[in-house]
């Protein structure tokens, strides 16, 4: 089965796990023990983490946490059965806990449950539900949170040169940290500017389009500044810069790769290539790659 991840959750939510689960929990006695494997049988994995925490009160549980650049309307289905699954692989009670990271457009629901009733037989999931665009910035400090200091910019308050600063002092301060600082800045130009940005960060803004997300920002401002009979020029152009900056990526963390597989990536869809420039993140072989294409051609 192909090995999938959504934006590198477990390497951020692994940099402080303790921290991570009081915060999405909001209980400050629990403490995490371990982070478990989340692939399942049944199912293809997708964006979550799963960590078994203890607490002095409730004594073993599970924390699953899914993290979603952006929510979409599948969400409250896959949280139920992962949430099912996780509780019957290990037998312990889950506490599920979906992190949205951007806000989804206006018209857009976030639901904090799933529900449904089929000829008679209902089915209900809760879930927490955290926005990281409603949360303070100053929590990110505060509790030491080292898997959102790359978000700072989308937190409230958190759009400001001087919380860019901080957040970018204390990556550079630490050695595990460092490697998210183009993910900041991938946050910080999306609510700042590049240019901005680019005189926080002191370096070469070229950076930042080698981040997994840099797609995103160009899939945002096409929306935004979308025009009629320019889409699929664009819609080319971008698929072709995304091949380029995946390629550039993958050479970056693995070296020179084999021409079979360049080969294969030239042939992907730009749906794909958003997709493996969110799982990357995760790879640490070539053999993790090859695997992640073997399960998307």
């Amino acid at each position: 089965m192909a090995k999938k991840a959504d934006i590198g959750g477990k390497r951020l939510i692994g940099l402080a796990p303790t921290a991570w689960v009081q915060w999405v929990t909001q209980q400050p006695d629990v403490v995490a023990e371990e982070i478990l494997g989340s692939e399942f049988q049944w199912i293809s994995r997708e964006n979550d983490v799963l960590v078994k925490v203890s607490s002095p009160i409730h004594g073993q549980f599970l924390v699953l946490n899914e993290l979603q650049l952006r929510y979409t309307s599948k969400l409250p289905l896959r949280m139920r059965t992962y949430a099912a699954l996780a509780e019957e692989k290990y037998a312990l009670p889950v506490y599920p806990v979906l992190v949205n990271i951007l806000p989804p457009p206006a018209t857009v629901t976030i639901a904090n449950h799933f529900e449904s009733n089929f000829l008679g037989i209902r089915a209900y999931q809760d879930y927490r539900v955290i926005n990281l665009w409603e949360g303070e910035v100053a929590i990110v400090f505060e509790q030491s949170l080292s898997a959102l200091l790359p978000f700072v910019p989308v937190l409230k308050q958190g759009a400001e040169v001087s919380a860019v600063q901080q957040a970018l002092t204390l990556l550079r301060q630490d050695e595990q940290l460092i490697e998210l600082e183009s993910l900041l800045a991938f946050f910080a130009s999306f609510v700042l500017g590049s240019e901005v940005v680019r005189q926080i960060m002191r370096w070469d803004m070229a950076v930042l389009q080698e981040s997994p997300w840099y797609q995103e920002i160009l899939k945002e401002g096409e929306r935004i500044g979308r025009q009629e009979g320019r889409q699929e020029g664009r819609q080319e152009g971008r698929q072709e810069e995304g091949r380029s900056l995946i390629l550039k990526q993958l050479t970056r963390r693995m070296g020179t790769l084999p021409p079979t597989v360049v080969t294969q990536i030239q042939s992907l869809t730009l749906e794909q290539l958003e997709t493996l420039g969110e799982a990357l993140l995760d790879f640490s072989t070539l053999a993790d790659l090859e695997t992640w294409l073997a399960g998307h051609l």
